[in-house]
């Protein structure tokens, strides 16, 4: 018998760098035709996040005997109205709290100055410097403002375009099924429907422990800010409860800026209850919430999280960090599917010693 080339441990090193190899090229490959196709892969993606959300209510109306296609439209109208609800709430606390935030970091400056020298007024300037950045910001928006037409056009036909495969793919689900089968070989019909199956699974828990989460947050943050008398509080709600579809980086912006607006209407010493409450929840979140809501979903590790939002992010931008997360869990829940179906068994705990 020949003597092999190579040692055992070498051949098996390169047979997962081929795999390895492999993988990473078809992963390539369907992200370069992702962004592509992204005027179609986008409003795809973003509707079967919203059928993730929104199943349970339609199967709900379902099973209180409404039509399908009446449960369908019933859900979408329903998503309409929240949208536009909080994207009015949002832009209407941020637009009248815009001075206030920039009047109160130009008064830190001031007392930063007095009592730190040459840090504190490089605040000051900066606050001072604010309005005049953001007048030539508007001037140079101004003179591209085909462009950005363009742009808020894109964003209102890809709306359009997710609503309505939303309709669809609500009103239809029940024949997701056949047609999975269908696209697939017959002879793994069964492995692509429990693949597509979990990696949906995924999804969806992952949407609902979010979004009851994010609900959860931004009650308890509307509920201080109330409290402490700052404005535009349940606007400031509304944008935590957005934010939280971004883990880590969604809450610490909208929690930053609930932060300013505090210091901007209510000074330093509400600002600081405000931070407060801020930390208390994101603590709550991490520590409580998330261990008792999503524990029967993929889980992720933080740093796997952290890496998929950056990679989102150089990817489709904000677009790109809203979706890898989910499309992460989903990733994860295909491997789980894998391994339980073809991983190699647990070795018992103990063994017969030999006699």
């Amino acid at each position: 018998m020949a003597t092999p080339l190579l040692p055992e441990p070498v051949r098996r090193l390169a047979a997962w760098c081929a795999v390895l190899l492999l993988v990473t090229g078809v992963v390539a490959v369907l992200v370069w035709l992702c962004v592509t196709f992204r005027t179609a892969v986008t409003p795809a993606l973003l509707a079967l996040l919203g059928t993730a959300l929104l199943g349970p209510m339609h199967r709900r109306l379902i099973r209180m005997k409404v039509n399908r296609s009446l449960a369908a439209a019933l859900t979408c109208l329903a998503v309409v109205a929240f949208v536009g609800g909080v994207s009015y709430a949002v832009s209407l606390a941020l637009i009248d709290t815009g001075d206030q935030i920039v009047a109160s970091l130009r008064r830190a400056g001031e007392d930063l100055a007095r009592h730190l020298g040459a840090a504190g007024t490089s605040l000051e300037d900066m606050a001072e410097n604010a309005k005049g950045l953001l007048a030539k910001f508007g001037g140079t928006a101004a003179s591209g403002v085909i462009a950005g037409m363009s742009v808020v056009g894109e964003v209102i036909g890809t709306s359009i375009l997710a609503l309505l495969l939303i309709f669809f793919f609500l009103r239809d689900s029940d024949r997701a099924v056949g047609a999975l089968r269908s696209l697939g070989p017959r002879a793994a019909g069964d492995v692509v429907e429990a693949m597509a199956r979990r990696a949906f699974e995924a999804v969806e828990g992952f949407m609902r422990g979010t979004t009851f989460i994010a609900l959860i947050d931004a009650v308890c943050i509307t509920t201080g800010l109330l409290i402490l008398r700052v404005p535009g509080a349940f606007g400031l709600g509304a944008l935590v409860f957005v934010g939280a579809y971004i883990p880590y980086l969604g809450a610490f912006l909208s929690g930053a800026i609930a932060v300013l607006v505090a210091l901007a209407d209510r000074g330093w010493v509400t600002g600081l209850w405000v931070l407060g409450v801020v930390l208390a929840v994101q603590v709550l979140e991490g520590h409580v919430l998330q261990p008792m809501i999503q524990s029967r979903t993929v889980q992720m590790h933080p740093a796997v999280v952290m890496l998929a939002i950056t990679a989102g992010a150089g990817v489709a931008g904000i677009l790109g960090m809203l979706l890898a997360v989910p499309l992460t869990a989903a990733a994860f829940g295909i491997a789980s599917e894998l391994r339980t179906r073809y991983g190699t068994p647990a070795a018992p705990d103990h063994e017969t010693a030999p006699a």
